[in-house]
């Protein structure tokens, strides 16, 4: 798949409306998030990797198999396996904040690129959960037209950054909104 139709899966605008979106990047202005997001994600791994064994002791259980034995190691090998998964999902994540568009780059089994036009942004919005109070950071949420994935987080972000991205994207998308105004 090339760039320009990952970009039109991802935006859903078609061709022509990319004409002047920039689909390259400088890997050296791609920003990586905060360190202490892997301490969330493998927060959200312990407890898939409880709920899944839970799920396998139960199984286990009804058909009269060793049951602690089987749900420790459905947990603990979902846990193990999560924890390379997360090393490496914070090692992909990038973003950048070009003239034209917000780009973010991740997955670790699927790649995904992502070119936002700053035309296309409605809202950004800063949220944080208990767990990202916690642990001093915070998502940006960008809100953009269209109804297929309306919405790019970035994650991990420390509040002020966080904040600071929010007054940037909302600058540049008024700017590219009176460029682009009829």
């Amino acid at each position: 798949m090339s760039e320009e139709s990952a970009t039109v899966a991802v935006t859903g605008e078609t061709p022509s409306d990319l004409e002047d979106v920039d689909i390259s990047v400088d890997p050296e202005n791609l920003q990586r998030l905060n360190p202490r997001v892997q301490l969330i994600w493998m927060v959200g791994v312990l407890i898939t990797a409880v709920f899944f064994g839970a799920i396998a002791t139960g199984i286990a259980w009804y058909l009269e198999y060793p049951f602690v034995q089987v749900g420790l190691g459905v947990g603990g090998a979902m846990f193990i396996i999560g924890i390379p998964y997360t090393i490496i999902r914070y090692r992909v994540w990038r973003f950048a904040v070009r003239e034209d568009s917000l780009y973010l780059q991740r997955g670790v089994f699927v790649k995904v690129q992502t070119v936002v036009p700053y035309v296309r942004i409605q809202h950004v919005d800063t949220t944080r959960t208990p767990l990202e109070r916690l642990t001093s950071l915070a998502t940006s949420v960008i809100y953009t037209a269209g109804s297929r994935g309306a919405d790019v987080n970035i994650p991990g972000l420390e509040p002020d950054r966080a904040r600071a991205l929010q007054e940037r994207l909302k600058d540049l998308a008024n700017v590219s909104g009176q460029d682009d105004a009829v």
